[in-house]
């Protein structure tokens, strides 16, 4: 009598299992359903700050301190918080189930900070909205086409391995940055310092380092769920020392919070304003002119379709589904998909949405599916409402999941050819330009057109495809587009 409700049950919970296993091939891959489930609650936790700091940079919570467009306009904190948090899972949940890849998606930081410091005096934030619609439609054409697909595979094996070295190093620099422990020195030389004037005594800081002890040792010592543990030990660790410390919140403060004070919510549960979604228009070809407009969609296009590209690669290579080529099962859609997180984040008016290298801690923690996606993105639409809950986890703390996570992708550093110094400078070139200028299209701009000349150059030219020279090309162009912008009178 006790056992039969067991033996009803049983058979439909391994069902379901079974028919998520075929789905998203999770035994194949190597993985198990608790571990995608891990990964992507890991990839959630490392990627909530794009929750708080996404409508700290496109808005604010009144009008004296929020980003103001041409006509005076800005975005509520509230609005752009809660259609972040759609956008980033309804995308992340495309990207499980359409591809199959265990990889984030939300609103990108570097185009994001681009349309509030230098596109909103041009336009109104609606029309700046449009112009990353458009952005975002150019960049499907290019993936359905085959066009996008036919660049990533152009790309050498060893400008792949240089691309995931790179991002390696730049997530873990953007950990060591966010968690104060470098910091500005605000001097022509040396730019950057450790800490505080060379010492670490901040107490955020010393968080961050705990938790890099913390995940660091559980690591070494092949703890399943190493990260997520860490990562929670760490919260707790931090939500004590606040209580006994209460250490302000301040961007701007050299021993404060970088963006929330861990502790205990006041609340669980805030309902989401969605008011922004469908708030963009085309009028900024009007406003400004069809060749300002055009140039700004061609900055927005390269720097989305670059940065995905190689954050797709290094992703794809930590996760174990990339081939010896660099490409993986399902890239065609993948590509597709994350310019349609383009095209949506600008309907919703939180910009484009594209690939998280953040969500190489959830592939740490041992995603290797879209079902551990499938766990972000839900997690994400959870958040909408969860607001008060995205914000326990201080930056600091996912800053040292950062770190470790960078520290795992540097790895490929192996795959490179160093003797072969054709090859190893525009490696290299590669590998520091990401960090050094925080930007993965950048450090990918960088090495193709230094592959290019110095296969041209020593008579190997022939070795590169007609595509990387188009490519490098228009990556002269993008490096040249601001003295182009002031021969056109642009801007």
């Amino acid at each position: 009598m006790v056992s039969a409700p067991q033996t009803t049950e049983t058979p439909s919970r391994n069902r379901v299992a079974s028919g998520l296993d075929r789905f998203f091939s999770i035994t194949q891959r190597g993985s198990t359903i608790p571990r995608e489930v891990r990964g992507g609650l890991v990839s959630f936790v490392t990627m909530a700050y794009i929750v708080i700091l996404n409508p700290l940079i496109l808005g604010g919570f009144s009008a004296d301190q929020a980003a103001k467009d041409v006509t005076g306009g800005w975005l509520e904190n509230a609005q752009v918080a809660a259609a972040t948090g759609l956008v980033a899972g309804l995308m992340t949940i495309a990207m499980g189930v359409i591809a199959n890849l265990p990889f984030g998606i939300a609103a990108g930081l570097g185009i994001n900070s681009f349309l509030a410091v230098s596109v909103v005096h041009q336009v109104t934030w609606a029309e700046a909205m449009g112009l990353v619609v458009i952005n975002g439609i150019i960049i499907v054409i290019l993936a359905l086409t085959g066009i996008r697909t036919m660049i990533f595979t152009a790309v050498p094996a060893q400008l792949k391995a240089a691309i995931t070295v790179g991002i390696g190093l730049f997530i873990a620099f953007i950990g060591l940055v966010d968690s104060g422990f470098v910091r500005s020195s605000g001097l022509a030389s040396p730019p950057l310092q450790l800490g505080e004037d060379g010492s670490v005594g901040a107490l955020p800081t010393i968080v961050f380092l705990i938790g890099l002890v913390i995940i660091g040792t559980l690591m070494a010592r092949k703890v399943k769920g190493a990260l997520l543990i860490g990562i929670i030990a760490t919260t707790i660790i931090a939500i004590i020392l606040q209580a006994i410390f209460n250490v302000p919140t301040s961007v701007d403060s050299k021993t404060g919070w970088n963006l929330n004070a861990p502790g205990l919510p006041s609340a669980l549960f805030a309902f989401p304003d969605l008011s922004l979604v469908g708030h963009f228009d085309f009028g900024a070809f009007s406003r400004i002119g069809p060749l300002a407009a055009s140039m700004l969609v061609f900055t927005l296009v390269f720097t989305n379709f670059f940065d995905a590209m190689g954050t797709m690669t290094g992703l794809a290579k930590a996760a174990g589904v990339a081939k010896p080529d660099g490409t993986f099962p399902r890239l065609r859609s993948a590509l597709v998909v994350e310019g349609a997180g383009a095209i949506a984040g600008g309907g919703a008016s939180v910009s484009s949405n594209t690939v998280f290298i953040d969500s190489a801690a959830g592939i740490g923690e041992g995603a290797r599916t879209g079902f551990a996606s499938v766990v972000t993105g839900l997690l994400f639409l959870a958040s909408m409402f969860l607001t008060p809950l995205t914000q326990v986890v201080p930056l600091e703390v996912a800053a040292a999941g950062l770190v470790v996570v960078g520290a795992l992708m540097v790895a490929q550093v192996k795959d490179i050819d160093w003797a072969d110094f054709g090859s190893a400078l525009p490696a290299f070139l590669t590998i520091v330009v990401m960090p050094l200028t925080y930007s993965i299209a950048n450090g990918i701009g960088a090495g193709f057109i230094s592959w290019v000349l110095i296969k041209a150059l020593s008579g190997r030219g022939r070795e590169v495809s007609w595509l990387l020279y188009v490519v490098a090309a228009g990556f002269l162009l993008y490096f040249a587009r601001g003295p182009l912008e002031s021969v056109l009178g642009v801007g």
